[in-house]
């Protein structure tokens, strides 16, 4: 085709091919060449007019979309019987789109005129432009209940595993979901509540065994005593949020700011963006922006919203859900910078040199749309020549300068040298009955990196940003090892073969030294996982004691404010240091800093024991199979009472009793970190290589048991076997002891 498309075509085509809008696409695609494409302009410059497109840089999109989090008013049922719903903060300037509800079986009735927190999933219909999941009513907040079902000759009872509530809840006939005696259920308050005799329940979810793996994160939200269930009245301040506008803002809804998330993220926190400077005097040097979304403005000080996030203090993340911090009006819709969708930021803009060190700074309030929401795993292929329709029109213009500002980054990185520790991540992938599908290594990408980069740089801004202002803040504090620490960790380098600094002051270089002699060797694990061990648990304090792991003299958290109460006190401090509105720090705040800083780090520290258990279940659950299977690993830790292995495959820890290795004594020595058999002389240290056997796998608890086979490739070594119920072994000599285990020790190191 030659000529020139029509108006309608040309809008036709932008909606079936929303990743190929650039006009030479728009051209290509009708055959459009020359002279032509001169009328082709004129055209898309009628239609931005008309305010049928938007241009975006080099790229022409609809404007009209909504997010995939959104505010619905149940309209009355069709004909058919289906029920349609209507956006209720429709900001497009085309026809509002119709949203075709699909309730399950499980989901509560719903009516004309009510309102409904729904997510949306864009779809090609005759009748409708979205399909709509229901979260919850608005203004309905029912009790949640999690407890094992009891079957009545009538109905039955909901008995709550939380030891803090004692009162059963009743269900009646209808309202059982198909529950089977003793099944773990979550239910809902049905009704209002009961002066007299027991509540009413209605089951909404049926977990099946209590022990089996869709049960182990709820478990371990109510052993932790995690909050799980917003109260009435935050239900109520988060329903009457209104999105922010222009006013008082700077309007940043023309940069080509993208999000860069996991591809199962639900929020997003965080938009970036960088393009080369072009002031002379700073060749090679880049100009970055990082947009943070504005929670302060719609979590104020002493609201309810304020006051639940307080208690919650963070987001709790498992393989199979998330406890959030805020609401999901909030969190999955009024503050997530959804892609196309205008939302209310804190933005900094941060110059860099060719080195990338940061030249200058400034912060901002205001009003952002992202142009793309992106994956780690696309934005990495496109980079690598595998560039996708979506990535392709923003190659240029936003991915190629992003890289290239990464790139100073790394520069000013390996000059900092902060801990560069090298401890893989896996990742649990649970199928769609909730069982674990596979644990395989978690994907780290050059991607990754990149938006850790930014938002360290921008965390440190934000810190520099208060300090010089004289304004209070939360300082995020990791303190240098302590001398014990680090002699513990000097001894372990010293038996492998490798030295440590002594006698100066520790920094991070050192540190990377040591990792380095290290790496690549059979004591590369063992390095990694001391030099892990001896670090300082990282904490909030209103006062500044630098960052030793990050090798920053200032840093705080500023760039997760949906999921982190600190980054929510920092934003707060930014909008009062600027004087950007009466959303900012309050007296109280500055007032309970001290305490706020204890209590968030300790709901952090609950979040990650609530984490761990939830994952060792998990890993439990699934080897729990494959008992009397062997398996390869290495000794993680070393007690009394037995040694712990991380299983190379799964990277689950096991413990091998001391009464299973033989019927010798073995000797522990705290200091060392080893055990020693008396007879055989025998050692076992933190990173020998093993192969174990699955011997008891128990879900319920996390615990896995294993037998221990062989260490560094040769077969265990058996004490004097047992006579007569007791066993038959010469005294043990503790200084003969010693001997034996240095000489071993430096055989080890012959070989």
């Amino acid at each position: 085709m030659s000529s020139i498309p029509t108006k309608d075509e040309i809008l036709q085509w932008i909606s079936d091919h929303p990743t190929q809008t650039a006009k030479r696409d728009i051209a290509k695609a009708f055959g459009i060449k020359g002279a032509a494409r001169i009328d082709l302009k004129r055209v898309l410059k009628e239609l931005e007019d008309e305010g049928h497109l938007r241009k975006q840089r080099k790229t022409y999109r609809d404007p009209d979309k909504l997010p995939p989090v959104s505010v619905l008013a149940v309209l009355a049922p069709d004909m058919d019987g289906d029920l349609f719903a209507k956006p209720l903060e429709w900001a497009g300037e085309g026809p509002e789109p119709r949203v075709l509800l699909s309730l399950r079986e499980s989901d509560p009735a719903v009516g004309e005129g009510e309102r409904i927190l729904a997510k949306l999933q864009e779809v090609k219909a005759d009748d409708h432009q979205y399909v709509a999941r229901l979260i919850r009513k608005i203004g309905s907040n029912p009790r949640k209940i999690l407890g094992i079902y009891r079957k009545g000759a009538e109905g039955g009872r909901v008995v709550p595993i939380d030891k803090g509530n004692e009162k059963d809840y009743l269900v009646r006939p209808g309202n059982d979901y198909g529950a089977q005696d003793g099944e773990l259920v979550e239910a809902e308050q049905a009704g209002p509540k009961n002066r007299m005799g027991l509540p009413n329940a209605r089951i909404v979810t049926r977990l099946g065994d209590p022990s089996a793996p869709k049960a182990v994160s709820l478990i371990a939200i109510h052993q932790h005593g995690i909050p799980d269930d917003f109260p009435d009245e935050v239900i109520t301040e988060a329903d009457k949020a209104k999105p922010a506008g222009l006013k008082g803002r700077e309007d940043l809804r023309d940069l080509p700011l993208v999000t860069i998330d996991p591809a199962d993220a639900r929020d997003h926190d965080d938009a970036v963006w960088a393009e080369f400077d072009l002031d002379p005097k700073n060749e090679g040097g880049f100009v970055l922006w990082v947009a943070i979304a504005d929670v302060a403005y719609y979590v104020t000080p002493g609201s309810a919203l304020d006051r639940e996030a307080w208690k919650r203090g963070n987001s709790t993340y498992f393989p199979d859900r998330v406890v959030p911090m805020l609401p999901d009006r909030l969190s999955g819709d009024l503050c997530s910078l959804h892609e196309g969708v205008p939302r209310a930021c804190l933005a900094v803009r941060m110059v860099i040199d060719a080195d990338g060190k940061k030249l200058s700074h400034r912060f901002m309030r205001g009003l952002m749309r992202s142009v793309a929401s992106l994956n780690y795993a696309e934005v990495q292929a496109a980079r690598d020549g595998q560039v996708s329709d979506k990535c392709g029109p923003l190659m240029e213009s936003v991915i190629e300068p992003l890289y290239g500002a990464y790139e100073a980054l790394t520069r000013a990185r390996k000059a900092r040298q902060p801990l560069d520790l090298d401890l893989p991540e896996r990742k649990i992938v649970l199928g769609d009955d909730g069982r674990v599908k596979s644990v395989a290594l978690a994907e780290r990408y050059d991607a990754h990196k990149l938006i850790e980069e930014f938002m360290v740089l921008a965390n440190v801004a934000a810190a520099e940003e208060l300090f010089h202002r004289n304004r209070p803040l939360l300082y995020r504090v990791h303190e240098e090892p302590s001398d014990e620490k680090l002699d513990a960790l000097r001894e372990v380098a010293q038996a492998s073969g490798f030295t440590l600094a002594k006698g100066q002051v520790i920094h991070t270089s050192h540190l990377n030294k040591l990792l380095a002699q290290a790496e690549g060797t059979d004591h590369d694990e063992l390095i990694n996982i001391s030099t892990l061990r001896s670090m300082t648990q990282a904490y909030y304090h209103p006062e500044n004691y630098g960052h030793f792991g990050l090798a920053l003299r200032s840093y705080a958290h500023f760039t997760s404010p949906i999921r982190r109460y600190a980054d929510l006190i920092v934003h707060r401090g930014l909008i009062s240091a600027h004087g950007w509105g009466k959303d900012g720090l309050s007296e109280e705040d500055m007032e309970r800093l001290e305490t706020t800083a204890k209590h968030i780090s300790e709901t952090e520290r609950r979040s990650m024991t609530a984490e761990r258990d939830t994952n060792d279940r998990y890993l439990a659950a699934y080897l729990s199979e494959r008992v009397g299977n062997e398996m390869t690993g290495h000794i993680s830790g070393i007690q009394k009472f037995g040694a712990f292995v991380k299983l190379d495959e799964t990277g689950a820890d096991g413990l091998v009793p001391v009464r299973s290795m033989g019927a010798e004594f073995f000797h522990y020595d705290p200091k060392e970190q080893t055990l020693m058999g008396a007879d055989t002389g025998m050692v076992i240290s933190i990173g020998q290589k093993v192969v174990v056997r699955i011997a008891e796998a128990v879900p319920v608890t996390g615990g896995l048991e294993l037998e221990l086979l062989s260490i560094d490739g040769a077969s265990l070594p058996r004490g004097p076997r047992r006579a007569k119920g007791r066993v038959v072994s010469r005294k043990y000599n503790k200084g003969k002891a010693k001997k034996d285990k240095l000489r071993k020790k430096v055989e080890r190191r012959r070989r």
